[in-house]
């Protein structure tokens, strides 16, 4: 009877390791590990600042979004500058159910309390950038931009509660430690670099939750190489960047939860990343027609 329940505890960890889908290797042996909690919480909460230090790195993000049975996923990729707070992600939408591409892949420039977009389309011109104050929305330009800030990311993690050490394995070449746990957001606000906090806030206050779910994957030197946050937030309107895109508009007000799970990968750490943020003459001050 003992051999049969540690059979059955190995088997219920490794398959709640193979849900995330990640392909990663994590061992499911954590209590092998002589890593304690305080010491698995302290790596998490310092990697934002291990990305501070690094300077740079390449970007993939994917953004998985559900709401009245309708389910989309939009991808980019880039560089971000950790120094300076600036990023370049090109983010793609989704195909419409024809299989026919709606719009042009539209190139998103982040930077400490704004979010530029180019090809935002509706109304505005080709050659002119959108740009929105991440403060002023409901999330925080968590989810708005159909990308996650990498840093912002990172700095969420300043606010991770109840973490484990889930085990050990390999991302892209890199050997990682996978650890899962939830954010408070609130928590992470307050912790938050005073660049990340006025948005981080805003998001504390806008979410449906104010727990998120994590799973960060940090390499041997503290780097954050993937984290996954699962949000849920309350909205009556599509993300800008999916704007037109499935039932985004709730009807008759009634409130509408949306669900995300948002997944950033980094890699190529100290690459240039040589970022220039629009002019105020290139920036489209019109208003933006409804799809």
């Amino acid at each position: 009877m003992v051999q049969h329940g540690r059979a059955v505890r190995a088997v219920a960890a490794a398959a709640a390791v193979g849900l995330m889908g990640l392909a990663t290797g994590c061992s499911a042996a954590a209590e092998a590990d002589n890593e304690s909690p305080a010491d698995s919480a302290a790596a998490v909460h310092d990697a934002a600042d291990r990305l501070v230090r690094e300077g740079s790195s390449k970007a993939r993000t994917s953004m998985e979004m559900a709401s009245g049975g309708t389910r989309v996923t939009i991808r980019g990729e880039g560089v971000y500058d950790y120094r300076a707070r600036v990023g370049q992600l090109k983010v793609v939408l989704p195909q419409d159910p024809s299989g026919t591409e709606e719009h042009r892949p539209i190139t998103e420039l982040l930077a400490p309390g704004a979010l530029y977009m180019k090809n935002r389309g509706a109304g505005v011109p080709a050659d002119k950038w959108v740009r929105v104050e991440t403060a002023s929305m409901s999330d925080g330009n968590l989810v708005t931009g159909g990308a996650t800030d990498p840093l912002a990311a990172a700095e969420l993690l300043r606010g991770a509660r109840k973490v484990t050490h889930v085990g050990e394995g390999e991302l892209a070449g890199a050997d990682v430690r996978h650890y899962r746990g939830t954010v408070d957001m609130a928590a992470a606000a307050r912790a938050a670099s005073p660049a990340g906090r006025p948005p981080l806030a805003a998001a504390a206050k806008g979410f449906a939750k104010d727990q998120v779910p994590f799973d960060a994957y940090l390499d041997d030197e503290g780097r954050v190489r993937k984290v996954r946050l699962r949000f849920s937030f309350v909205n009556t309107k599509v993300t800008a960047a999916v704007k037109g895109k499935g039932k985004g508009k709730g009807k008759g007000g009634k409130r509408e939860v949306v669900d995300v799970a948002s997944t950033t990968l980094l890699y190529g750490f100290g690459i240039p990343a040589n970022i220039e943020l629009p002019d105020t003459k290139d920036i489209f001050a019109g208003k933006i027609a409804e799809n």
